[in-house]
């Protein structure tokens, strides 16, 4: 039960299998070890729909609810009239339900749900966070800028960094909705390691322009400032669905050339070039293929560092949901296959 100010007291009740959670002490990834117990918790909702059953006779409420922790499917079959008339995507709720497993994932089936006002609720159970420092990240970027031997390439880059706006937002937006770095840092987060592994990897090509690999690396997920919102939940921007992350910063780049005037036109072209395929393939969503060595490398290198990551969420995700180190994960779908997480087995 719940009891003033915030605080909460836990009540378990092993003969009936009731467990009652007061304010946040159960998040999704909690979910094995409440396995077929009925929990109360607040949680953001992500997606929500009214849908038609399978069998006829009515309509049910498919919601997606979200925590630091993750997402999880959610289902109200009935009595949701009143609560879906005041809770909308991006609100916070309160739930009770039963948490179970459905087709290898957890899932949690309701039987009441209110809106629950901001007062309710610690806005930093909601939203994940970067377990990095933002400030030692953000400086150590602009360290590698000042580091430039090429004054216009430096100029540019400082130009996104330096905006009062544009670098406020670049600090603490997500990467992406759900996949890689999806929480807040997470673009940052992601840009730092990939601006290192250019770093790292460069030296080893010598067709490499060095400046121009970092200015591709630092800007080429720019637009996703533009493209994204976060608050309770990621979601995506009326711009972001019309246009995308990666006309968006072609858009800000040539924005930010006018501004800085003059600029050389060749850099202009070869870094706009590298935003407009750094997703490698015309079905990935890049308007060209690369056709440099900086926009090849970079291209390989963005995919690798988010697809490390991605693993990195999927071995979390599986051990939570109560997997051991010899099994695989559950399919990745935006990898298409399921991953071992061969260290860890090593070491069982």
């Amino acid at each position: 039960m719940l009891t003033s100010a915030g605080t909460s007291v836990s009540a378990l009740f092993f003969g009936t299998g009731f467990i009652l959670v007061g304010m946040k002490d159960f998040y999704v990834a909690d979910a094995a070890k409440f396995e077929n117990a009925v929990v109360t918790s607040y949680f953001a909702i992500a997606t929500v729909q009214v849908r038609d059953k399978k069998t006829g006779g009515g309509q049910y409420l498919a919601l997606t609810l979200a925590d630091k922790t993750g997402a999880f499917e959610a289902r109200m079959w009935e009595e949701f009239a009143d609560a879906i008339s005041t809770c909308a995507e991006g609100c916070y709720v309160k739930v009770q339900g039963q948490v179970s497993k459905y087709q290898g994932k957890f899932q949690i089936t309701l039987t009441k749900l209110r809106h629950a006002a901001e007062s309710e609720v610690d806005t930093a159970d909601f939203v994940p966070t970067t377990s990095f420092d933002i400030g030692e990240m953000w400086e150590e970027l602009r360290g590698y800028v000042l580091g430039f031997e090429n004054r216009d390439l430096m100029r540019l880059v400082l130009a996104f960094l330096d905006d009062e706006e544009m670098g406020a937002a670049f600090r603490v937006a997500p990467a992406a909705k759900m996949l890689h770095h999806a929480w807040i840092g997470g673009l940052l987060e992601h840009v730092l390691t990939l601006v290192r592994v250019c770093r790292a990897t460069a030296p080893y090509y010598p067709e490499i322009d060095r400046d121009l690999l970092l200015t591709g690396a630092i800007l080429h997920d720019i637009g996703k400032i533009r493209e994204l919102s976060w608050k309770t939940t990621f979601s995506y921007t009326l711009e972001g669905q019309m246009i995308g992350h990666i006309s968006i910063a072609q858009g800000m780049l040539r924005e930010k050339v006018r501004e800085i005037a003059p600029f050389p036109e060749k850099l202009r072209v070869l870094v706009e070039h590298m935003i407009l395929s750094h997703h490698g393939r015309l079905e990935f969503g890049s308007p060209k293929l690369p056709m440099t060595p900086e926009a090849v490398l970079l291209s390989a290198l963005d995919d690798l560092e988010a697809k490390m990551q991605n693993m990195r969420a999927e071995f979390g995700r599986a051990e939570a949901s109560g997997k051991g180190p010899g099994e695989m994960t559950e399919w990745v779908r935006s990898m298409e296959r399921p991953l071992l997480d061969s260290r860890a087995y090593l070491k069982d």
